[in-house]
Parts: structure tokens; sequence; C-alpha cells
């Protein structure tokens, strides 16, 4: 849509969250275009959600003055991750095309371990070690591990225990070409179970 809506879809947080409005334009051509890139997917054109927090709490920091169009994308989490990962592949010409591909969500994203209400919380040592090896991954380009994250133990369980926050990692991944750069320009975990760890992949 031309004029995508700012949509505050959680609960229980502070009331200014609530108040936050991000009026960033949308993009029907592009949005066009990625419908074009995952054919023959049944990709559906939206007209009513919006931009969701997992959009917007992300780009108010990276763009605070909302001036760039905005294309969000749902992912269906009932699908495995091979198929996420493969159609991050599907979307990866838009690199080529100057569009911005931001996959949001947390490496390490686990609510029931949170230290809620406590103050300069150390890491849990799962969390610490799971953002570590995933980290390693991203950077010899080893993705296997990564797409098949279950298989890597009980930290990835406790890491990553429903996947909505951790498959848009794989988008990303799967857009990494030999000779890419990657770095880590936020680190660091918040309520000992969350990672703020941000991935960049750029051009060599």
């Amino acid at each position: 849509m031309k004029q995508p809506r700012t949509i505050h879809d959680f609960g229980g947080f502070p009331r200014e969250l609530y108040d936050v409005q991000y009026p960033a334009p949308g993009d029907p051509e592009l949005a066009r275009r990625v419908e074009d890139l995952l054919a023959p997917m049944n990709v559906g054109l939206d007209e009513r959600w919006g931009l969701d927090h997992g959009t917007w709490s992300v780009l108010c920091h990276v763009f605070p003055e909302a001036d760039i169009p905005v294309v969000q994308l749902s992912i269906d989490e009932t699908q495995p991750a091979e198929f996420h990962y493969e159609t991050g592949k599907q979307l990866a010409p838009l690199r080529d095309e100057g569009v911005l591909v931001i996959g949001s969500g947390n490496l390490v994203h686990n609510l029931h371990a949170y230290a809620w209400g406590r103050h300069e919380v150390e890491p849990l040592k799962w969390a610490m070690s799971f953002e570590e090896r995933a980290r390693a991954l991203l950077e010899t380009g080893n993705h296997g591990p990564l797409i098949n994250y279950e298989t890597l133990g009980s930290d990835a369980i406790l890491a990553v225990p429903t996947p909505d926050h951790y498959l848009p990692l794989l988008y990303i991944a799967a857009m990494q070409r030999d000779g890419d750069r990657i770095d880590f320009p936020v680190q660091g975990f918040d309520g000992g179970s969350i990672s703020m760890l941000s991935v960049r992949i750029s051009a060599g």
C-alpha cells in the first residue's frame, strides 16, 4: 500500500510504545516485484495490515525520519526452515536492484528466561553459546547448521523456543555471496536471554 499504518501488535509494554507512529511510505511497485520473484508461490499483496512492530521498532532507529519506502513481508512460520532459506535465495536479486533487505528478529529470543524488571543481568551461558556458534557459521558461510538449527543441541532449543524471531535470519543468510563482508554492528544481550546481535552483509 502507498501509506501503511503503524501496527502495535503486542501487549504489556510501556504506554510510550503504543504512541509511536512510523509514517514511512509504502512501495506498491516493489511489492509487485517481490510477488514476481517468488512466483509461482502464492504471494498476496496486502492493503490492510501495515507496518507492525517487527518492522517499525527497528526502522525507527535506523531511519528515524521515516523517509524511505518500506515493503513488509510476512512469513509462514508453519513452513520448515529450509523453505525460508530457499525463499531468501529467490529474493536475492533485490540486492542488485538497490533494495536494502532487513530480516528483523532476534537470534536468541526466550522470554520465559528473560529477567523481567532486573538490571545489569549477565547473559545466560546457553544464550551466549548459541550466539557464538551462529556467528562463526555466518562468518564461514556454513549455512547448513543454521538451517537445521534444531540439530545444534539444547542451546538451540533454549535460544529458539519458537521460530518466528529466528527465521528472518535465514532470509539474510541465503543472500550471502562469496566475497561478501560480514560484520556485527550491534552486539550484546538484554535481560539475559535476548540477543541484540545485528548481522550486516554487504558486497566485498
